[in-house]
């Protein structure tokens, strides 16, 4: 009976840390993503402004 148990626990755990594995890796993919997307921003805001006060 405990064994029951035992396999139980085992299968559990490894579907939650391929869950959370699965988890991992988009969180990274998304921190990515998120920080060339705030460089990306702010080089075009920095270009506006240029553009809008460049002196001739």
């Amino acid at each position: 009976m405990i064994k029951k148990y035992y396999s139980l626990c085992f299968l559990l755990m490894t579907l939650f840390y391929s869950g959370c594995a699965a988890v991992e890796g988009i969180f990274k993919a998304g921190m990515w993503w998120g920080i060339f997307l705030v460089v990306l921003v702010i080089g075009l805001i920095f270009w506006i402004i240029s553009k809008l006060f460049g002196g001739k």
